[in-house]
């Protein structure tokens, strides 16, 4: 049956024409990512101080040694991180990273292949190629294959936390935010999505997993207590390189500290707002509450805190693929800019216009994000302008031309029938969705 899949035929609709063209530069972009530019690697090596930590660990030595003066990679991962990830060192170092390379990418695949099943698209849709060529195409994939950390496995984790959240399995969906929680806190904001929707058991074992582990971790260590008294500390500070938050680039080209928190407070701003929005009026439309509330969240905590790097955008594939419903935030161009800010592999390093270049290249991921939560603030904003104008708040945001547009999933283009606009929550009647890399500052 496979074979005959790809036996060659000549496209006799639009559709076949897009994925006859789009899979094979769909599979030899992710071919090219996993075996050329991972395996050849790069001078940024995020994987060599988890090793070496993994290497002291299995054998007994402190691990929370790095010297954070150096502008270097650092081993960062807490006790209980550092518990699962310590097989990593049973092997030779190349073998190690090559195997470590393999496992992001094939956690990044089945990620794909739960995020078109989230949205209710099949491999036979146009956008499964589509979306593999975005993914494998991306800064964020590319990177962290290239620098070889873990984040393909977190965004798994996040695939599955939301699929089990939809279904409301929620034991099972904290113990997979959990684990992630474990390794790196990335994922930690979503926890304030299970408890808009009342899904309090899973505070139970996303909370309980990486207690659980530190737990056991913190015998088997010679300095568990060095993660809160010196790495804790460090991860809170403001650095000026490899940071694309607002604080961090704020740093690196000098701005008053005052500014920096006056933009850090209206961005604040405009998050309480759009998630205030979200909640009052979407959140029974499961899956666009989920994914749109998910992106802001997970978005706010890039720009806003201490530390954000480009790669971290990777998590934002469940909110940008939202763009298939109807009602969607992002389908307009300015949510497109934002996010070419901080998706693409391209690189804005100018030889004639140094200053210039050097400034888009490091400040697009920062305007990216910025400006995706501007948009999502300006689109829910609009909507609520225009529903209480005319009177219509107690049926929900969505205009009444939202309840015949296609939401551009299987079938929905072909004639299906569409379901009815969300209603508000007021209404009784149930319904019918790296940073850029740069140097640091000079002192």
């Amino acid at each position: 049956m496979l074979f005959r899949q790809l036996e060659p035929r000549t496209a006799r609709t639009s559709a076949e024409v897009l994925k006859f063209a789009l899979w094979p530069f769909a599979v030899m972009t992710v071919l090219n990512r996993v075996f050329i530019k991972a395996i050849n690697g790069f001078v940024t090596d995020d994987y060599r101080p988890v090793y070496n930590a993994s290497f002291e660990f299995l054998n007994g030595r402190p691990v929370y040694t790095a010297n954070f003066d150096s502008v270097d990679p650092h081993y960062l991962y807490p006790p209980s991180g550092t518990l699962i990830i310590a097989p990593i060192a049973a092997i030779e170092y190349e073998l190690s990273r090559w195997l470590f390379i393999g496992l992001n990418a094939l956690a990044i695949l089945l990620a794909w292949y739960l995020l078109l099943r989230l949205f209710k698209l099949g491999v036979g849709s146009i956008a499964a190629p589509a979306l593999l060529l975005a993914m494998f195409a991306s800064e964020t994939v590319t990177n962290t294959l290239v620098f070889t950390n873990v984040n393909g496995c977190l965004l798994l984790a996040e695939l599955i936390f939301l699929h089990l959240l939809l279904q409301r399995r929620d034991l099972w969906a904290g113990a997979a935010l959990g684990l992630s929680i474990a390794v790196k806190p990335t994922l930690a904001p979503l926890l304030l999505i299970a408890a808009a929707r009342g899904q309090w058991k899973v505070f139970v074992t996303a909370i309980g997993v990486p207690v659980a582990l530190t737990a056991m971790a913190w015998p088997l260590m010679q300095d568990p207590m060095e993660y809160f008294t010196e790495v804790m500390p460090y991860l809170s500070e403001t650095r000026d390189y490899f940071n694309s938050s607002v604080g961090g680039n704020g740093l690196y080209y000098g701005l008053p500290h005052w500014l920096i928190l006056l933009i850090q407070v209206l961005l604040a701003g405009t998050v309480a707002v759009s998630l205030w929005l979200l909640y009052r009026y979407y959140r029974h439309d499961e899956l666009f509450f989920v994914t749109t509330s998910s992106g802001v969240l997970l978005t706010a905590s890039f720009v806003l805190p201490s530390l954000g790097q480009m790669y971290y955008s990777m998590m934002l594939f469940p909110f940008l693929m939202s763009v298939v419903l109807r009602n969607s935030v992002l389908r307009n161009w300015p949510a497109w800019l934002a996010i070419f800010g901080f998706m693409t592999y391209d690189k804005w390093l100018s030889d004639r216009w140094q200053s210039t270049g050097r400034a888009l290249e490091y400040l697009r991921v920062t305007f990216g994000w910025g400006l995706l939560l501007i948009v999502v603030f300006c689109v829910l904003g609009d909507r609520y302008l225009a529903a209480r104008r005319e009177g219509r708040l107690r049926f929900g945001l969505d205009p009444a031309w939202m309840a015949s547009a296609p939401d551009s999933r299987d079938g929905a283009d072909k004639g299906a029938p569409v379901a009815a606009p969300t209603r508000g929550t007021d209404d009784p009647v149930t319904p019918d969705e790296p940073a850029g890399e740069r140097e640091p500052a000079l002192k």
